[in-house]
């Protein structure tokens, strides 16, 4: 779908597809697994614990920082990255809303 057509939809939908696509890489969930799992800034431990090259991570903490999933703090040479909370909870309410669209009739759903 070309850009020029995500004027068709609503705000939200583009805000969630959006959001879906910045997490829509393996990489990007085991960086942000990670950052949940240390629960505090990381400033170089990614490429040892994910076992990618620091270019290809640098360039998926790029793409979660341009979405503010992360934000990243300068200490010296290195930049410290953590979740963004206020984001984070944005994620988890408009993932949710839409999840819970779907409603169960009893029936085991329409197929």
């Amino acid at each position: 779908m070309g850009a020029t057509k995500t004027d068709l939809f609503t705000k939200k939908q583009n805000e969630l597809a959006n959001m879906a696509k910045a997490i829509g890489h393996p990489a990007r969930i085991a960086i942000l697994q990670q950052l949940i799992k240390t629960n505090a800034c990381i400033c170089g431990d990614l490429v040892e614990e994910l076992g990618l090259a620091q270019p290809t991570i640098s360039q998926h903490l790029k793409e979660l920082k341009n979405a503010g999933i992360i934000q990243g703090t300068i200490e010296g040479t290195s930049v410290c990255y953590c979740i963004n909370p206020k984001v984070w909870k944005q994620y988890q309410h408009f993932f949710s809303d839409f999840f819970i669209e779907v409603k169960d009739n009893g029936n085991g759903g329409c197929c």
